[in-house]
């Protein structure tokens, strides 16, 4: 038989869990802890909505894809909504190049990064849980230096098409300067020529973050006369900082966050 003391706990359970459902404010806040464990169609969600947060840094600083959303992730990036977004903002780009007026003495700059932007390394990150492992510096050189990451269909013709606007193009990446030839080599088999310049991280640029490092090579371009009326990069450590360009443009990269 019960006791008395079980029989009273029994009877508040049973009056507070009609509570939750009779009360809305309880019921939201029920509903609320659930959404912590959701089921597949809100797993789907939630990571949409994370990968927003992420892609418009309202995430701020994160280390890897949350493992929930490796699909999530992988179909974005695999299923052709990544490149309807990519072209999007290449037609963005050009419609915004189109009105810039050039001073004609090759000093009107736009610059890009690398990796992620001009090239994909989609090919690493499929064999590394799309984002979902923490980054492994000497995994990833390994990979550079094999030379074999694929341009980007929509950034080889938006790299292309500025060109023929007469912009002066300025590669600015985070690779260090011992990959220069390599990664040089990769760019003009993806299809990439005639930039101006090519900056690489140097000796004193080392444990410097993106942000600082990318903001000090765009200020001693400007120093030099150089107009920067655009950037292209796919972290926002490549478009913010100081000696920014007139406008910048993120692509889309869910994969990963530099600071």
């Amino acid at each position: 038989m019960f006791s008395r003391s079980s029989s009273s706990i029994t009877f508040f359970f049973i009056v507070s869990f009609l509570a939750v459902l009779v009360n809305p404010a309880i019921s939201s806040r029920a509903s609320s802890f659930f959404t912590k464990h959701p089921q597949h169609s809100s797993i789907a969600s939630n990571c949409e909505s994370w990968r927003l947060a992420s892609e418009t840094n309202n995430a701020g600083s994160w280390k890897v894809v949350p493992s929930r959303c490796v699909n999530s992730v992988k179909n974005y990036i695999t299923g052709g909504q990544f490149d309807n977004d990519y072209n999007i903002v290449a037609r963005y780009v050009i419609a915004y190049a189109k009105r810039v007026k050039l001073g004609g003495d090759g000093k009107d700059a736009w610059v890009f990064d690398i990796d992620e932007t001009l090239l994909s390394n989609l090919e690493y990150y499929k064999a590394h849980g799309y984002g979902s492992e923490p980054y492994d510096d000497t995994k990833f050189n390994e990979w550079a230096v094999q030379g074999k990451a694929p341009a980007f269909d929509a950034s080889l013709k938006l790299y292309k098409a500025l060109k023929r606007l007469g912009f002066t193009i300025i590669l600015l990446t985070g690779r260090d300067e011992s990959q220069r030839s390599i990664t040089a080599k990769n760019l003009r088999d993806a299809g990439y020529f005639g930039w101006n310049r090519f900056l690489l991280r140097g000796k004193n640029d080392q444990g410097k973050t993106a942000t600082q490092y990318k903001s000090e090579q765009r200020s001693k371009v400007v120093k030099e006369g150089y107009k920067i009326h655009g950037s292209t990069g796919d972290q926002w450590s490549d478009l913010q900082g100081f000696a920014v360009a007139a406008r910048s443009f993120k692509v889309p990269n869910p994969m990963y966050y530099i600071a």
